[in-house]
């Protein structure tokens, strides 16, 4: 296989400003409290506070008011997982860890190995042989340290999950015992939509493969509803590649419990495969997510998504992965089914192209 994930113009740049801080924060002599703190500082100059931005455009082809998209490009690498990489870089500066390490098909290595280059902790990224992204060159340029294992996917994550254990790294993999703070930290995007629209929307459509943005947006959600801030929490509606992703598979089989696919029906291509997997490790929670906000699952095949990655280009301005256009797709084929009446909707672009 040869197959290419990831955003392939990101620049990783950061502020000057943050170099700085980067320094203090590497400087051992300094105390743990004063690092912490500006690592933080980083973390809040460079992390979320993405756009949300009103789709005209979209709203006039598809007859739809109020269409939102919320654009993940904007963080550093490039894609959501900065929102992760950083909150755990942090929480292994904290607990005074000296390695981070984790597996990737492209996308999370760079941002956790920029995270970590800024906190001055050694990174272990564990890649499939059979995969090859463009994106190897920039996690070695950051000084992380590239290792190849066999298997899938799912073995490699649980290969580098093992050896996390035994050599006591910090453990930065999915569906390990840091769910929670990966969750929390999706939760921000909930709470960002919130400021922007003064309520919830009444849907909001996540691309899902592993289920941890949807799960932890959801979260954000229940926790501004619980405390009185919104009137509503929004449907949920995962997307992913036709037939590919135990979670939608999962909800359309009217499953409790979020099954496992037959690894060898799985075809992979460089449009689907950061969708695609045989087990998502937070599936639990995006399903129970879905279930409980009364949303819905919808399969996308690759045509519509580099239909979708183009016409976004050519009518919006954004250059996104096609991958990334699931969500978007989703909730624009529920309102071709059924037209949705005036509301505020808001779909999640993960990751810039």
């Amino acid at each position: 296989m040869n197959l290419r994930d990831g955003v392939k113009t990101a620049e990783n740049k950061v502020s000057s400003e943050t170099l700085k801080l980067s320094e203090f924060v590497i400087d051992k002599r300094k105390s743990v409290t004063d690092r912490l703190e500006s690592y933080e500082d980083i973390l809040n100059l460079e992390v979320g506070d993405t756009a949300l931005n009103r789709a005209k455009a979209l709203e006039r082809e598809f007859d739809i008011r109020q269409l939102y998209i919320k654009y993940e490009g904007d963080n550093p690498t490039g894609t959501q997982k900065d929102r992760i990489a950083f909150a755990q870089v942090y929480d292994a500066l904290r607990r005074d860890f000296d390695v981070v390490s984790l597996a990737t098909c492209g996308n999370y290595g760079v941002a956790v190995a920029l995270a970590a280059s800024l906190a001055g902790i050694h990174c272990k990224i564990y890649i499939p042989e059979s995969y090859h992204t463009d994106r190897i060159e920039e996690m070695q340029s950051l000084n992380a340290e590239i290792i190849r294992l066999p298997g899938s996917y799912e073995d490699v994550v649980a290969q580098s999950t093992e050896l996390a254990k035994v050599n006591e790294w910090y453990d930065a993999n999915p569906g390990a015992t840091n769910t929670p703070l990966q969750i929390s930290a999706y939760a921000q995007i909930a709470y960002e939509i919130f400021e922007d629209l003064g309520d919830a929307p009444k849907y909001c459509a996540v691309p899902v493969s592993n289920g941890t943005l949807l799960a932890g947006i959801y979260r954000g959600f229940v926790s501004l509803y619980k405390r009185g801030k919104t009137s509503r929490i929004p449907k949920m509606i995962a997307a992913s590649s036709s037939y590919k992703n135990p979670i939608v598979q999962s909800f359309k089989k009217g499953l409790d419990h979020c099954k496992d696919l037959e690894p060898k029906t799985i075809k992979e291509t460089k449009y689907n495969e950061p969708l695609i997997n045989w087990h998502s490790f937070d599936g639990e929670e995006a399903l129970y997510a879905i279930r409980e906000s009364e949303g819905e699952a919808i399969n996308v095949s690759d045509k519509k998504l580099r239909e979708m990655s183009s016409f976004l280009q050519k009518k919006e301005g954004f250059r996104i992965l096609p991958a990334s256009t699931a969500g978007l797709i989703a909730l624009l084929e529920l309102h071709e089914q059924q037209p949705m009446e005036p509301d505020r909707y808001v779909a999640i672009l993960t990751a810039k192209y």
